[in-house]
């Protein structure tokens, strides 16, 4: 049984507009389950976890309790927090809410749905030794470089380039002061990783899968079916 306190924060606040929906991305449903239920099955199911705060629209906080939380009974959410305006915002909304005992904390999208409970290992695993850590790809395809007027500039070596993904984890303190930093400075960073390396700590990668999708997009979902479907069949 892992001995650390690691504490995941999920951001579960965004609209999604981009899917065309009036319902939250997050909660659209994949294999017959809200998108959300997914990524908190495995931090459930994960003995590295320890617990897990979400940061929700304000006003689906009573929905994600009743809906989410309780229906499927997940024990390791214990806090529900309202999420702010970005995803930055939502993530220290909850990270305000991680006790001082917790050593390291993890952040994951709420539709990266198929993350699983190696990945989570593996990235904290890295955090404690390193500082930080976080899952990503290498990039598979080729990269072009491209003006205004949407003329090629040039091909960009993709050998050193890889996207990055989530569950992203940090040293909680780290982590802190990353976020505290782009406060005073009023930065908003990409992901958690761009502020932490924004203050000096170095963050390692953690090479992971491309079926670690984030659904962004209606065609996303049609792929997720297909993951999902995939997944099931290996599994029986």
């Amino acid at each position: 049984m892992d001995r650390r306190k690691v504490v995941a924060l999920v951001p579960a606040a965004g609209r999604g507009l981009r899917m065309g929906t009036k319902t939250p991305k997050q909660f659209l449903g994949l294999g017959g389950v809200p998108l959300l239920v997914h990524s908190l099955r495995v931090f459930e199911a994960s003995r590295v976890i320890t617990e897990v705060i979400l940061a929700v629209p304000a006003e689906d906080r009573d929905y994600c309790r009743d809906e989410i939380v309780a229906r499927h009974r997940f024990s390791k959410v214990r806090r529900i927090v309202a999420g702010g305006k970005q995803r930055q915002d939502s993530v220290r909304h909850a990270l305000a809410e991680v006790e001082p005992d917790a050593e390291l904390v993890l952040v994951h999208d709420a539709v990266r749905p198929f993350v699983t409970e190696d990945m989570i290992a593996r990235v904290t695993d890295a955090a404690d030794r390193h500082g930080g850590a976080i899952i990503a790809i290498p990039s598979r395809d080729t990269l072009k470089q491209v003006g205004p007027d949407h003329i090629i500039e040039r091909t960009v070596d993709r050998a050193p380039l890889w996207q990055a993904q989530t569950p992203q984890a940090f040293r909680r303190s780290v982590l802190q002061k990353a976020h505290d930093h782009a406060v005073i400075k009023g930065y908003v960073g990409t992901d958690e990783a761009d502020l932490v390396e924004r203050i000096g700590v170095p963050v390692v990668v953690v090479e992971g899968s491309g079926e670690n999708i984030k659904i962004t997009r209606p065609e996303d979902l049609i792929i997720g079916e297909a993951i999902l479907a995939e997944r099931t069949r290996r599994d029986t």
